[in-house]
């Protein structure tokens, strides 16, 4: 029986929710969720809510355990959360990242319109889809082993362009230039080595895809011009995916351990989900190793998932994808990761280890981690949706770093277990009612694309509402797919 969220929440405005420190002895903080009143339903229904609460047990967690919009129940912490250690007696939760370390979305721009594109849409996305391998396990076209791919754990994305896939300008439009330092391959089990190797330049399954889309409206165009993007009708490319295997059995590796030093730090907590170890520990500067390694291996994993999908943008229709395409990084950014960052706490500076787990990266206007071409505007915050609606791209505020460690959603966020979207769609052939609305669809089995439909999302239109009214990130634009290719 969900419980009565609405009378234990404080309601600060008509975006902000307040979870009172009290509500669980030994909550360190309050916990603030952002949501609309006919959100906050929805968002009850599962253990997510409690799931904030039970971030604000971990110590050295600053100001409030929070929770974005796409709010939905994860391992430990929720899927949408968000949340600040000190260093000095703060801890390091790979619960508060996940499995999928960097997974993360990356938008192409191209000259292309729909108009253009439409005549040879199947033959493009079949084209990806046999080019970018997808689905469990799949095996790319790149094989990396030893010393190689302990320097793709250093490099990320910068070693794919070195290799000639790429051009040198896609890694200024990259979080942390596509190779965030402190990765320590040393780290990296050599079972997850093996599981990554082969993975390379995958798509991956669930919800990871690779979509053709269409700008269907611009809201701020001086922001959108600074992306290279026009106006409605021009082709977008939008990719979502992680670390793969080499991800997963690096969370894997370091769940146990980190259990362990939880007890011998003595640090008790409500869900062993949450497992810990101060940032400072050998097991935390550990774990912050070989996690950064592995969010390197996911910059390098969508840098060639690039250079395939503007191969194959070529081979259909026999333009160059520089010269005549123009299909240049709008950018890349992670949303499951802790990193090391400056920010003002009580009006001091100070270094932090933030927690995004389903959230991503909003820095403003002005700050020296964005790249140049975005100095005016503030960092592109790419949110995308389901295959059946659409998906945004915002910017970054001066807000959400005041307010969010300068952090916004990442998604529409799930509504319905894939469990359940499996049996309310039952019978019903997802594929053919995309195509009945002018969205083809690839995937390496139809029968899964129930997991993925619609009906077991959010509208992510009202998540980015929230937001925006919010302050917390500005829609810039919005795109709706055309072309899918789903794991």
């Amino acid at each position: 029986m969900p419980k009565p969220w609405k009378s234990i929440l404080q309601k600060l405005d008509g975006q902000r929710w307040l979870l009172p420190q009290d509500y669980k002895p030994g909550m360190r903080v309050p916990g603030l969720i952002y949501a609309s009143e006919e959100m906050l339903g929805i968002i009850g229904e599962d253990q997510a809510i409690e799931q904030v609460a039970n971030v604000a047990f971990l110590p050295g967690i600053v100001k409030y355990s929070m929770a974005m919009p796409d709010i939905h129940w994860g391992y430990g912490f929720p899927i949408g959360g968000v949340a600040a250690m000190r260093l000095d007696d703060g801890v390091v939760s790979p619960g508060g990242v996940g499995f999928d370390i960097n997974c993360g979305t990356r938008v192409i721009r191209t000259d292309l319109t729909e108009e253009e594109v439409r005549p040879v849409l199947r033959e493009i996305v079949n084209q990806v889809f046999r080019d970018v391998p997808s689905g469990i396990g799949g095996s790319g076209q790149v094989r990396v082993s030893g010393r190689q791919i302990d320097d793709v754990l250093v490099r990320g994305a910068q070693w794919a362009v070195a290799q000639g896939y790429g051009w040198p300008e896609d890694v200024e439009a990259i979080e942390g230039r596509g190779a965030l330092a402190g990765a320590d391959p040393d780290k990296v089990s050599r079972r997850a080595k093996e599981r990554g190797g082969p993975q390379l330049g995958t798509l991956g399954s669930g919800n990871h895809f690779l979509e053709v889309q269409v700008v269907e409206a611009v809201f701020q165009p001086e922001a959108a011009a600074a992306m290279g993007i026009s106006g409605p009708g021009q082709v977008l490319v939008f990719v979502h995916c992680g670390s793969r295997g080499l991800g997963h059995q690096t969370c894997q590796d370091f769940l146990d351990r980190m259990e362990e030093a939880s007890g011998r730090y003595g640090i008790e907590l409500p869900d062993k989900q949450l497992a810990c170890a101060p940032v400072r520990s050998a097991e935390g500067q550990d774990y912050l190793g070989a996690m950064t390694a592995a969010a390197n291996f996911a910059f390098c994993n969508r840098q060639l998932i690039t250079h395939w999908t503007r191969l194959a943008f070529q081979r259909v229709l026999g333009r160059d994808a520089r010269a005549d395409l123009g299909m240049f990084v709008v950018y890349d950014v992670a949303h499951n990761i802790a990193k090391i960052e400056r920010h003002r706490v009580d009006g001091h500076e100070m270094e932090l280890c933030v927690h995004r787990k389903g959230a991503t990266r909003a820095f403003p206007p002005g700050h020296p981690d964005v790249p140049a071409r975005y100095q005016k505007t503030g960092q592109p915050v790419l949110v995308p949706g389901d295959m059946g609606r659409y998906s945004y791209i915002c910017v970054g505020t001066e807000q959400a770093m005041a307010e969010t460690w300068g952090s916004s959603c990442h998604g529409a966020g799930r509504v319905q277990s894939r469990h359940a979207a499996k049996r309310m769609l039952k019978g019903v052939d997802i594929a053919q009612r995309l195509l009945d609305r002018g969205i083809y669809v690839r995937a390496q089995d139809r029968s899964l694309l129930a997991e993925e439909a619609s009906e077991a999302y959010k509208d992510v239109a009202m998540v980015i509402d929230v937001l925006d009214e919010a302050g917390i990130a500005k829609k810039v634009c919005r795109m709706r797919p055309i072309g899918v290719v789903k794991g």
